[in-house]
């Protein structure tokens, strides 16, 4: 990579690859989709049931040549399988994995009383689909031709804070998100001498649907980001910046990093 006085700015281009996002037609993940077209990718993303918003940001992102939404399910190793196989096919290759998709049940439920069916349900959503979409990611992009001065693919896992200091009354979505911080590193040691490069974004609190009942709330509000140094929670597009960043050239000596974007709350919660 060379540089020059000449240059006026600095460009995060992903012209020519192939990006799939997980979980993409809303909150992070559309607003992640949304800046990998700015950059140039063509990108494929899943959605489970938000049929109307997904058909909204293909037409927004320039129609299905070059975004296409993939209706999935992602709760099995199946189903993430399922999704590569898919997406593969749509514009003949994958060279940027973003899984962003998870679930966060918004109750809080104390591990003596927590159902089996809930420990399973979100294991099942926030790892083994996970599972599903690495393993069968990995094998798509050891497949195809490299260019030989670029990272073989990228990919990317959305963790969270609660994987890295816990959450009382969450242990289920904890105990998921933090085993992506170690995948994060395993994947890392492996795959970095092939020329696949894993890192892991952590957000902390972000204004999404997901969170709307918690943040729309002042006292749970208060309490939520009360951890939080800069006082407020994440807006979606600052999360999917460093998302893009760990998919571009300019990071291709990053591996096995844990990318925390969460206003400093992981340092003192």
């Amino acid at each position: 990579m060379s540089f020059s006085q000449e240059i006026k700015g600095v460009a995060l281009s992903l012209d020519g690859k192939v990006a799939l996002v997980t979980g993409g037609s809303r909150g992070i993940g559309a607003a992640t989709v949304r800046l990998l077209r700015q950059a140039g990718a063509r990108v494929v993303f899943s959605y489970r049931s938000a049929e109307k918003q997904a058909a909204e940001l293909v037409a927004e992102c320039g129609g299905e040549t070059v975004c296409r939404a993939v209706r999935q399910e992602l709760a099995t190793v199946e189903d993430g399988q399922a999704l590569i196989a898919a997406a593969s096919v749509l514009f003949g290759r994958l060279d940027c994995l973003i899984v962003n998709h998870g679930i966060w049940p918004p109750h809080d439920q104390p591990i003596a009383t927590m159902s089996l069916a809930q420990w399973r349900g979100t294991l099942g959503i926030n790892l083994d689909s996970v599972f599903g979409l690495v393993q069968a990611g990995v094998a798509q992009m050891l497949k195809q031709e490299a260019a030989p001065t670029s990272a073989r693919g990228h990919i990317v896992l959305v963790a969270s804070t609660a994987a890295q200091r816990g959450e009382a009354f969450h242990a289920d979505y904890a105990a998921s998100k933090g085993a992506l911080l170690s995948l994060t590193k395993s994947l890392s040691s492996e795959l970095a001498p092939q020329g696949i490069l894993c890192n892991c974004v952590a957000p902390g609190w972000v204004r999404t649907e997901m969170s709307a009942g918690t943040l729309s709330d002042p006292i749970a509000s208060q309490k939520a980001l009360g951890f939080i140094p800069l006082g407020r929670a994440a807006e979606p597009e600052e999360i999917a910046g460093p998302i893009l960043f760990l998919c571009t050239p300019w990071a291709g000596f990053v591996s096995g990093e844990v990318f925390n974007v969460n206003g400093g709350a992981v340092l003192v919660g």
